[in-house]
C-alpha cells in the first residue's frame, strides 16, 4: 500500500475525512483513513470495540493515547503518533499510519536469543503492563528501518497483565539506554505527563504505572514470566 509521507506536525485533535480501507485481521473495527492534509491514519472508532471482561470497551482509545505519550516522554519513538479523532463512524482513536517493509519477516528477531534492537519495546511494555505484545503487534517501516510498536488497547491495567513474545530478555539487565528513558518516565508523570495520565487513566492505573516506573529503577532487571496465569498472548502473531 503507498500512501503520501507523514508530515511532522502533531494534532492533539484529529478528523478522519475519508476511509479508504480496513484492516480486517484486527479484532476491533480499525481502518485506515485519511486527514484533509492527504496524511493517512489507523482509524479505530470507540463503535467498533468488542467487550472485553478485563478492559472497559470505552477505555481502550485512551489507552492507546496514553501508550504514545509516554513514549514520547521516555523518547523512545516507538509508537506512532496517536490522538483523538473523529470521524465518519464516530469519535474514537487514529495513530499516524507506517507503511510495513514487506520483506520483513519479524521471526528473524528471534532465531536465536531475542534480538537487542527489541529491548525498548520490552522495557516499554513493562511499564505500559500490556496485555497483548503479539510479534504482529512490532513492525519495521518501509524506507526508513525504524522499528514500530502498535496497537496499544490493552494497557495500564492497574493488575499485572503483562503478555509478551519477549520474554526473552527475562533476568536479563535492563540497558543504560533504556533506563535512562525510564527516568525520563519517572520525571514525566512528577509533572507534564501526570495531567495526560489524570485524562486518559483512572487514578489506580496512573499510581501502578508510577510504581512499575520506581521498580524498574531500583532493581533495572527483566522480570521472569508469571506462573499463576498465562504470559504469553493469544495467537502469538
Amino acid at each position: 500500500m503507498s500512501v503520501p509521507p507523514a508530515t511532522e506536525h502533531q494534532t492533539q485533535h484529529l478528523i478522519i475525512s475519508e476511509v479508504v480501507g480496513r484492516f480486517t485481521s484486527a479484532s476491533n473495527a480499525t481502518f485506515l483513513g485519511s486527514d484533509d492534509n492527504g496524511d493517512m491514519w489507523v482509524y479505530k472508532p470507540a463503535a467498533g470495540v468488542r467487550p472485553l471482561w478485563d478492559f472497559p470497551s470505552e477505555s481502550l482509545a485512551h489507552r492507546e493515547i496514553m501508550a504514545y505519550e509516554v513514549s514520547s516522554c521516555m523518547d523512545l519513538d516507538l509508537v506512532p503518533e496517536t490522538v483523538e479523532a473523529d470521524g465518519p463512524l464516530g469519535p474514537g482513536a487514529a495513530q499516524r499510519y507506517r507503511e510495513p517493509d514487506p520483506d520483513f519477516d519479524p521471526r528473524q528477531w528471534f532465531q536465536d536469543d531475542t534480538d537487542p534492537c527489541l529491548w525498548p519495546v520490552a522495557v516499554f511494555d513493562l511499564v505500559a503492563n500490556n496485555a497483548d505484545r503479539k510479534l504482529g503487534h512490532m513492525l519495521v517501516e518501509s524506507g526508513s528501518g525504524r522499528i514500530f510498536a502498535i496497537d496499544h488497547g490493552l494497557t495500564f491495567h492497574h493488575q499485572d497483565k503483562l503478555r509478551t513474545v519477549l520474554w526473552g530478555f527475562a533476568g536479563q539487565p535492563i540497558p543504560e539506554a533504556c533506563t535512562d528513558a525510564l527516568a525520563k518516565l519517572r520525571d514525566g508523570l512528577a509533572g507534564e505527563l501526570a495531567n495526560r495520565a489524570e485524562e486518559l487513566l483512572n487514578p489506580d492505573e496512573t499510581e501502578a504505572l508510577r510504581r512499575r516506573t520506581e521498580i524498574l529503577l531500583q532493581n533495572p532487571i527483566h522480570p521472569h514470566p508469571p506462573e499463576d496465569r498465562s504470559a504469553l498472548p493469544w495467537p502469538l502473531w
